[in-house]
């Protein structure tokens, strides 16, 4: 396992946000962590990249502690995040954000506006990113004036820039337009085989996204693991599709099917569905 958490729980004062949450991310998985609002989603994430320590339990990444280690050092053990909102500088230009992530990795931050127009290395690496995520003839583009969808692209970029092993993005497609968003996540996953990433955890409210792309949905209700299972599993699981998925989204994918679900995520990192297929996990609730 490539990230584990094993009874997590998280507490602010009386109110219990995260109540004994376990779950594992395995070698080439794209996992889908969806709940309502007020499930922990977003506490569980925070607390997978070491923003917040657990108030109980324990997470470990590649069988190291990282309880509360903090997003710096966090990257450092190949770890990277994006986030809901757009977190761009604005006046950089899309190569310049880059190469700022470039030389985070380098470890050459000590000099930043020198390496940023001087280092070759960090100049080329950036605009390979840049490229890959069909940024790279808006390389000279300030981020500002980008489109919110090259916003979207370029902030998940930026955390791809710093060549994590595994990456946790929150919302993904999160203000971009409908026409837009499977692109959004097209390239995101052909750039995730071409750095050759280990493992992607996405929080999506977007059900066409989740299902369209994942290999395994873990449901969160108030606090705890609802269930954590392949796609068709999650379909078919009634508690999920009342409490979580809704009823709306499980008749249309069952009148009108999309591409088989994670069938995009499974081909474009390399992982074979029967690998992984399994129904609810016995700690499920």
């Amino acid at each position: 396992m490539i990230l584990e958490a094993h009874g997590v729980r998280k507490l602010y004062g009386a109110y219990v946000a995260l109540d004994g949450v376990s779950l594992s991310i395995r070698e080439g998985e794209f996992v889908s962590i969806i709940g309502p609002n007020g499930a922990g989603k977003s506490t569980l994430i925070n607390v997978l990249t070491g923003v917040l320590p657990p108030s109980g339990g324990s997470v470990r990444f590649k069988g190291r502690d990282i309880a509360g280690i903090g997003t710096v050092a966090l990257t450092r053990l190949g770890m990277a995040r994006s986030f809901q909102l757009v977190q761009i500088f604005p006046e950089l230009s899309v190569l310049e954000t880059l190469q700022a992530a470039v030389i985070s990795r380098l470890g050459r931050g000590a000099r930043l506006l020198a390496s940023l127009g001087a280092d070759r290395e960090v100049h080329t690496d950036a605009l390979e990113v840049a490229t890959l995520f069909g940024l790279g003839d808006k390389a000279h583009a300030l981020a500002r004036a980008l489109p919110q969808g090259d916003k979207k692209l370029l902030d998940v970029a930026s955390a791809f820039a710093l060549r994590p092993e595994i990456i946790l993005l929150d919302e993904p497609t999160s203000g971009v337009s409908t026409a837009d968003k499977h692109v959004v996540m097209d390239i995101l996953v052909k750039a995730a085989k071409r750095i050759g990433l280990r493992a992607i955890i996405q929080v999506e409210h977007d059900m066409d996204i989740v299902f369209g792309y994942s290999d395994r949905i873990i449901a969160l209700h108030q606090g705890k693991v609802l269930a954590d299972a392949t796609p068709a599993a999650i379909q078919a699981d009634q508690r999920v599709v009342d409490m979580v998925v809704g009823r709306r989204r499980a008749v249309d994918s069952r009148s009108n099917p999309s591409p088989p679900v994670g069938e995009r995520a499974a081909t474009v990192l390399g992982v074979k569905r029967a690998e992984h297929e399994r129904g609810p996990s016995d700690g499920d609730v």
